[in-house]
């Protein structure tokens, strides 16, 4: 919605909807207390900005996709082909049916992923957020380093990292992520996605911080791993390993390549040491609201063989999980028209904090 109309606002646990009709405008259907709002932010008429009353809010009297239909008919969309997001995380099973059984005239089509296909490729306007982004999960993992140490509650440290985030730099603020931070330590070091807690950080052992910059919903994602005191050697082969996958996999990473190409070339050098990664190694991101900063359309996996193009941005996520173990450093990587470009200025490497 914000992309195809410059809608911002957090609402998306309301039912709402962009309507894209063969001519024409885009209409913005929400809840009426966000009417105001999505006027002051889309860049066309306010004819085109419609709202349903505040009845068909959480009741189960009534939908508001009843209302949904209603618009629909009065300008006479109600027919034809129609297109809706059906594997999406704000399209409930109830608003389908509702939609389905109101327009007996209309035949409706999967268009999942279909705006997010034509998000691939970012704009220069969009290049300029996300390197904006990027400057500020930079300054996010140098408030960890700064301030990560044994003892320190985990709880603490997350909102330095949050403050980091939103005061961003001198010349612009950061935005919220659409996830969370994600800070798995010591034996949880398998759990990829456990977020924090209020307990402190143990010396001797080792903890990774997935985290995001965002700058006008624009993401840019970064993980890296610490070590608190002593270093064990499990950790010294994890990054060994990663960064010679990473040196591999961005030598791939140009225009003309496919996403396999980029895959295969980090998975081979994981396979040479015996490293076994049950994941994908990487996703496209670039503007998104909670849950996710990924846009679900290619993936750097073998059989992917999507074309690689430049302004295309993915995060490279080279992170492995074993049963009591897991390590992270990644990258979010601009395809450019020469090769590519890191968007973050982070060392690239493991740090340890004695």
């Amino acid at each position: 919605m914000a992309w195809l109309t410059g809608y911002d606002g957090w609402s998306f646990y309301n039912h709402q909807a962009v309507i894209v009709p063969p001519e024409g405008d885009p209409i913005v259907w929400v809840r009426c207390s966000d009417e105001f709002g999505a006027r002051r932010t889309v860049y066309f008429s306010d004819d085109n900005v419609l709202s349903y009353a505040d009845k068909y809010v959480q009741t189960p009297v009534c939908h508001p996709m009843e209302d949904l239909c209603k618009v629909l008919a009065d300008r006479k969309l109600d027919k034809g082909v129609i297109g809706v997001e059906k594997d999406n995380y704000y399209l409930s099973a109830t608003a389908f049916e509702t939609l389905v059984s109101r327009m007996p005239n209309a035949k409706f089509a999967d268009a999942t992923v279909l705006v997010n296909w034509l998000r691939a490729i970012k704009s220069p306007r969009e290049l300029e957020y996300v390197r904006s982004a990027g400057q500020i999960v930079t300054l996010m993992h140098e408030r960890i380093l700064e301030k990560i140490e044994p003892g320190m509650r985990k709880c603490d440290l997350v909102a330095d990292i949050y403050d980091a985030a939103i005061r961003g730099t001198r010349d612009f603020g950061g935005d919220y992520p659409s996830i969370v931070p994600m800070l798995p330590s010591g034996t949880n070091l398998s759990a990829c996605h456990f977020t924090w807690d209020d307990q402190p950080l143990r010396n001797n052992e080792g903890i990774y911080f997935e985290v995001a910059g965002v700058y006008k919903r624009y993401h840019v994602p970064l993980c890296r791993t610490y070590c608190l005191g002593e270093v064990s050697q499990h950790f010294l082969d994890a990054e060994k390993v990663t960064l010679e996958g990473m040196d591999a996999g961005l030598e791939a990473a140009k225009p003309g390549a496919t996403c396999e190409d980029w895959a295969v070339a980090f998975f081979n050098v994981l396979e040479k040491h015996g490293v076994d990664k049950i994941t994908r190694a990487g996703y496209p991101v670039g503007l998104s609201y909670p849950p996710d900063w990924g846009e679900h359309t290619m993936s750097l996996r073998r059989g992917d063989r999507t074309v690689l193009k430049p302004g295309m941005i993915f995060h490279f996520m080279t992170g492995f999980w074993h049963d009591n173990f897991g390590f992270e450093i990644t990258e979010t990587v601009l395809i450019t028209p020469n090769g590519n470009e890191c968007l973050s200025k982070v060392p690239r490497n493991l740090f340890v904090k004695v």
